[in-house]
């Protein structure tokens, strides 16, 4: 059997016309798939009448095993923790947004993450593996389903969970094709963000093929020697031939492009750090993201206001671009950025 969740939509649509199938019944599939949740080729041809020979002899589609779904009282975040077939971790996260009732989900693209960030939980997992594009959407399917049956809809999607999205790239890109189409998940590509730590030959490869998802690169820091010690396998590569490809991706948008900074206490926070900054983005249209650390071990602590209010002007004198700081939330139950580790 093919499953459809993992492949794009037009390979599903190509095989269905070898079962005889016409393009629109493969779309109404995977419409019930994505749309609707179901997942078992009786309900198929029951309540979606279409045509047993698409399907003859699947079984129920696989889902990841839904475990433990726990809830922020601080800020309404949502973390669920599921189970793969190989009975390992992987965590989502629903975001609250400001408008009533609309969510975003924030997926994971790999068991673990083998770059090694220093303050990231994710990282210190022992066991790692890419994700199936099946077991990326079925996060998604799932995660829908369960704010639906809260009253609240998901207006967007980012890839910031679990893993360096672009080590899992064509998974990734498949899974947020299925999710953009109409007759898939309906998002809008530009409410889809996809974030790397500066994989260089990636981002341009993103930016060939006129992928229409907003990307966020996160630097760590502007001074290499302080890169290394925060993303040491992202450090391989110099921070400045991140921020070329940041500038080609910038260039061929013709938009700004996010630069995540992890905010942490008296290491990547004080006036060199900004003046290093604005000398490395120059003048390539950005919009920097500052977010704070949130490190379970303690070792690295965020900025405190004052020492974040001093770095902001810092930016503001030295930079002279859009500043925004980025609420990472859901840091009691563990659904902060950097620390879903399947705990």
């Amino acid at each position: 059997m093919i499953d459809p969740r993992n492949c794009l939509p037009e390979e599903f649509i190509t095989f269905a016309a070898t079962r005889q199938t016409p393009p629109e019944a493969a779309r109404r599939l995977l419409a019930a798939i994505l749309g609707h949740g179901e997942h078992d080729p009786i309900a198929w041809n029951q309540r979606f009448q279409l045509p047993r020979r698409l399907f003859d002899g699947w079984p129920p589609l696989p889902r990841l095993t839904q475990e433990r779904i726990e809830t922020s009282a601080v800020d309404g975040f949502q973390k669920i923790l599921f189970r793969t077939h190989d009975h390992l971790a992987v965590e989502t996260v629903l975001i609250p947004l400001h408008k009533p009732g609309a969510v975003s989900i924030c997926l994971s693209s790999q068991v673990g993450c083998p770059m090694a960030c220093a303050f990231c939980a994710t990282a210190r997992m022992e066991r790692r593996r890419n994700l199936a594009t099946w077991e990326i959407i079925d996060q998604w399917v799932q995660a829908r389903d369960l704010a639906r049956s809260q009253g609240r809809r998901v207006t967007g999607t980012v890839f910031m969970g679990m893993g360096e999205p672009f080590l899992n790239y064509d998974r990734v890109m498949a899974a947020a094709d299925l999710l953009r189409c109409p007759f898939g998940g309906s998002l809008s590509a530009k409410a889809m963000t996809v974030s790397t730590v500066g994989l260089v030959p990636e981002i341009d490869r993103f930016t060939a093929e006129r992928r229409t998802m907003r990307l966020s690169i996160s630097i760590g820091a502007a001074i290499d020697e302080k890169r290394h010690l925060l993303v040491p396998l992202a450090a391989r590569t110099p921070v400045v031939e991140v921020m070329a490809a940041a500038r080609r991706h910038a260039e061929a948008r013709k938009e700004r492009v996010m630069i995540s900074y992890v905010c942490i206490s008296g290491l990547n926070v004080g006036e060199d750090d900004a003046k290093a900054i604005a000398r490395l983005v120059g003048d390539t249209p950005i919009r920097l993201d500052l977010i704070d650390v949130t490190d379970p071990t303690g070792r690295f602590q965020p900025p405190s206001p004052d020492e974040l209010s001093r770095f902001r002007d810092a930016l503001t004198q030295h930079l002279g671009q859009p500043v925004v700081r980025r609420y990472s939330g859901g840091a009691e139950i563990q659904a902060a950025c950097g620390t879903l580790a399947g705990a």
